[in-house]
């Protein structure tokens, strides 16, 4: 036996299949009320049409509402500019309409300086760093990180002075064809718009 079908498409099509069969062979169902399920049928597509037709309003009064909306927030945005002149003097009292002063703007500063600076693999003549950086604060973003090495002179002797290494946005770097079997000390410094950090901890190494 046939199940019953469960979305409407398919009991509309039933629906039809029976009023057609009924009709066209009344005579082998004649207890079946065509008419009656034909007003059903009726009845049903009527008020799909007027469900397709709310939605449709619906969508026209939605797009309706957002254009309101955005004539509204123009306005607003208008006024607020010529109340913030109305009262250029004294902008506190915007609070009275509900607003309020423009925010100070908050300047970039110098980055904090990078920290945890270290050798994590070494081979002849070139080794990987890595460091952390610190970005707690939004107003000392980091652009970039400047590596400087310096190298001993002579076993247990003085160091030449700090020098360019290379430069990366990332908190980690790959240096090739670095000095042999001398005391290389690294170092890292964060920069951005607004200047440099102070240098990171020093990381030694011998290659």
């Amino acid at each position: 036996m046939p199940k019953f079908p469960n979305t409407e498409s398919e009991i509309v099509s039933l629906a039809n299949a029976m009023i057609a069969g009924c009709t066209e062979h009344s005579e082998d169902f004649p207890s079946v009320a065509v008419e009656g399920l034909q007003t059903a049928l009726t009845n049903y597509q009527s008020q799909h049409q007027n469900q397709d037709d709310a939605r449709s309003q619906a969508q026209i009064a939605t797009v309706t509402k957002e254009d309101a909306l955005e004539e509204l927030v123009s306005v607003m945005k208008n006024d607020l500019k010529l109340a913030e002149v109305d009262v250029s003097d004294d902008p506190e009292r915007l609070t009275e309409i509900g607003w309020g002063p423009r925010n100070e703007p908050n300047p970039i500063q110098p980055p904090q300086a990078p920290t945890d600076l270290k050798s994590v693999y070494e081979g002849p003549g070139y080794l990987e760093l890595q460091w952390e950086k610190m970005n707690h604060d939004s107003s000392r973003p980091v652009g970039n990180f400047v590596v400087q090495r310096r190298d001993q002179l002579e076993s247990g002797g003085a160091f030449t002075e700090w020098k360019l290494v290379d430069m990366t946005y990332k908190t980690d770097i790959t240096l090739l064809e670095q000095p042999r079997g001398i005391q290389l000390e690294y170092r890292v410094i964060a920069t951005n718009a607004a200047g440099e950090s102070m240098p990171s901890n020093t990381a030694s190494v011998v290659l």
